[in-house]
């Protein structure tokens, strides 16, 4: 089930149309002769302050930057605050020394070949594969393992600054047509379009308003489900509440507006629904839920019997339910029912009980996904955060582990009863990600897809660490520096800490030229997130929020003191709900911190489901109109906790014009608190994207000179020497 996925605040996740520009920020200099000498204070444009004050559970509190707020697009004055806040960070950054050769390697580690997870049907595979520098990557298919591939879609192509993405895609059970979603300017809306696989020709098909959407097709080819909300009222595209979701099918060849309704809860407005046709073709599975947890309903159709109506399969949104598989009437389940890390159970849905069977039961390690390939299951496993590849038959025997290279990350392909080979994608810090082909039937590997690097992995290590957090317990590490590092070291600390989100080892450019020019990455498995499966989640969110905080301070403390990061060198990285982490901790102990970087943050805790999707957050942070769940916001809030008088770490707040997952009227307002307050003289900018959003779709040439102002400003700040 991918509902949950794009509900969550992942920096990560088509518009029917294209934002407004505003005015463009002046060209960056040159920063190739910058000089060495420490980068003055910025001087920062004024910001009208408003009068906005409101008395919430007995407490007034002020919301001075509220018209900061409004959408970029139509409001005039925030245009033109955008504007004056970029020329002040673009004037700042320009004087960074080491910018422009920190740019130069990124361009260079990041010309690589990549792939992503290939798909199969009708005999064919279906992937994404990027050059090296391609802003977007384009869509191949090729006729067998051995075939050569053809270009399906080239997503260049479609705007001159390369910010218009191939999202979600899905080839029809035959491999004749791929239904793909465009996503223009990083926004979470999708546009959905079809394409001919034999011919390339793109079908006059065209489907507005998709998001947080599956695409499932019918197995003779008709046409496809997909999920979508109403068309958002005149000028709230980018800033209204997500309601009414429901579930259509549109069939090839017709207009949209012909399109079926299969299925559609107008009396909760607030459930989200995803669909999935299951291999034989016969059910349509539907899963619903309200915010970011995983607590779903199910309810089944029968796609041979339309006028039989939808059935509940499971009601009440109590427990986690993603199907690995359909043979026949019974349906594989991963589910935390009565497993905290999560089992498979078989359920024959046929049954008016519906009885559910334990086929492999809760382990030590969490079980993080499943999916059957022949007559295997294929078990993807966390074992303190790092992956572990299991096999089983479908009545659960064990059948051992598929053998991986080391530390990393393992991500599973969709498999078929009727085949038991599937690809499933390995990589690590140090070691790009590869594309393996699995026969579950041997428990046999081999390689389809290997990037060739510019950099030796043998000249790096990643370490794990474990130390204890303010009440005791015991969160994992990893760090990671070159082999030759000695000594403490300017170090950037990364963290989430929510949403039952798993960090785990995946590559990075960014990071491994942070560490190749004599830095430190260290990355914390904080609370709130997935890696240890739901008492970990529970215990980093709601009332108990504040142990993420903890956990992340307990990082640092524990990296200086072990002689990992130098005490006057540690910057504090984050994006999304991890800009919300720095935000928050930087508030409580500034004097951790050199530097810090919150990316497209959740800044403002007390009005954050308010917009887009924040709505569904409340999940995890609670709800602000309840008090006692505005009690713990207002507390750890980092756009209301600012600490006047207080000397702070350099900060560069980022966010993107485009953002409708995190919409940037959080950044902004943080960023003009922290200019406001008296927090010594070290520079507090925003960066601000345009035409982009929240990460997903972002294009190459963006994603690098992002990472170039980040790691100059931080290396400026750490003390890291950038190397000529």
């Amino acid at each position: 089930m991918r509902l949950r996925s794009v509900l969550m605040l992942a920096a990560l996740v088509p518009a029917a149309t294209a934002p407004v520009a505003f005015a463009a920020a002046p060209a960056r200099q040159s920063r190739e002769s910058a000089a060495m000498s420490p980068s003055p204070k910025p001087v920062y444009p004024a910001t009208e302050r408003g009068d906005v004050r409101e008395t919430l559970f007995g407490e007034t509190i002020a919301d001075p930057y509220r018209w900061l707020e409004n959408d970029v697009r139509t409001d005039p004055k925030v245009r033109a605050w955008v504007t004056a806040q970029s020329e002040a960070a673009n004037a700042y950054l320009a004087t960074l020394p080491g910018r422009g050769v920190i740019e130069r390697r990124l361009k260079q580690l990041w010309d690589y070949e990549r792939f992503g997870l290939p798909v199969t049907a009708g005999g064919r595979i279906f992937y994404q594969r990027n050059t090296g520098l391609q802003n977007q990557s384009p869509l191949y298919v090729q006729d067998g393992v051995a075939a050569a591939p053809r270009l399906l879609i080239d997503p260049n192509l479609w705007a001159a600054d390369g910010a218009t993405a191939l999202a979600e895609w899905k080839p029809s059970v035959d491999g004749k047509r791929v239904v793909y979603a465009v996503q223009d300017g990083g926004t979470d809306w999708r546009t959905l379009k079809v394409l001919d696989v034999d011919s390339g020709a793109v079908l006059d098909d065209e489907v507005k308003w998709a998001k947080f959407t599956d695409l499932a097709w019918a197995r003779n080819g008709a046409g496809f489900f997909y999920s979508r909300f109403p068309e958002p009222a005149g000028g709230a595209t980018y800033q209204s509440l997500n309601l009414n979701q429901a579930i259509y099918f549109h069939a090839l060849g017709t207009a949209q507006s012909a399109d079926r309704l299969v299925f559609a809860t107008r009396d909760r407005p607030k459930l989200n629904h995803v669909a999935q046709v299951t291999e034989d073709g016969r059910w349509l599975l539907v899963a619903s839920s309200e915010g970011t947890d995983a607590r779903y309903e199910l309810t089944l159709v029968d796609l041979t019997s339309p006028k039989a109506g939808a059935r509940t399969l499971v009601r009440g949104l109590e427990h986690a339910w993603s199907l690995a598989g359909a043979v026949g009437d019974t349906f594989y389940f991963v589910t935390d029912l009565d497993a905290p890390r999560q089992r498979v159970v078989a359920m024959d849905v046929k049954s008016a009980s519906r009885p559910i069977r334990q086929i492999v039961a809760e382990s030590e390690a969490k079980l993080d996904g499943a999916t059957i390939a022949g007559d295997r299951l294929v078990l993807s496993y966390l074992r303190d955060a790092k992956s572990e590849l299991r096999l089983a038959t479908l009545d659960g025997k064990d059948l051992g582990t598929v053998a991986l290279p080391g530390i990393g990350t393992v991500t599973i392909g969709e498999g078929r009863h009727d085949d038991p080979t599937l690809f499933y994608s390995y990589g690590s810090y140090a070691v790009p990600t590869s594309i393996l082909r699995l026969d579950a039937a041997t428990g046999k590997d081999s390689l389809f897809k290997a990037p060739q690097v510019a950099f030796d992995p043998a000249a790096y290590r990643v370490d794990q660490m474990f130390f204890a957090s303010k009440d005791g317990t015991r969160v994992p590490m990893f760090v990671i520096r070159r082999k030759d590092s000695t000594g403490p070291r300017p170090t950037i600390l990364y963290g989430y800490g929510g949403f039952d989100i798993s960090l785990t080892p995946g590559f990075s450019p960014a990071v491994l030229q942070w560490v190749e020019m004599g830095g430190t990455y260290a990355v914390a498995n904080l609370r709130g997130g997935g890696e240890y499966g739901k008492a970990w989640h529970d215990g980093g969110r709601l009332a108990n929020k504040q142990n993420v905080f903890d956990d992340c301070i307990a990082a640092a403390e524990y990296l200086v003191k072990q002689g990992v990061a130098r005490k006057d060198g540690l910057a504090l990285r984050g994006g999304s709900n991890g800009g919300l982490l720095v935000g928050a901790v930087v508030n409580q102990r500034p004097d951790l911190f050199a530097a810090a970087t919150p990316q497209v943050g959740v800044m403002d805790m007390l009005r954050f489901n308010r917009f887009t999707a924040g709505r569904y957050w409340v999940d995890d942070y609670g709800d602000p109109a309840k008090e006692a769940d505005f009690k713990v916001l207002r507390a750890y809030s980092p756009y209301h906790n600012i600490r006047s008088g207080t000397a702070y770490p350099a900060i560069m707040v980022a966010t993107a014009d485009t953002d409708d997952r995190v919409v940037p009227g959080h950044s902004f307002k943080y960023a003009a608190a922290l200019q406001a307050a008296d927090i010594g003289d070290k520079p507090h900018l925003i960066r601000i994207e345009t035409r982009a959003g929240h990460g997903s779709g972002k294009p190459t040439d963006k994603v690098i000179e992002e990472y170039a102002d980040l790691w100059a400003f931080v290396a400026e700040w750490t003390g890291l020497t950038v190397p000529e």
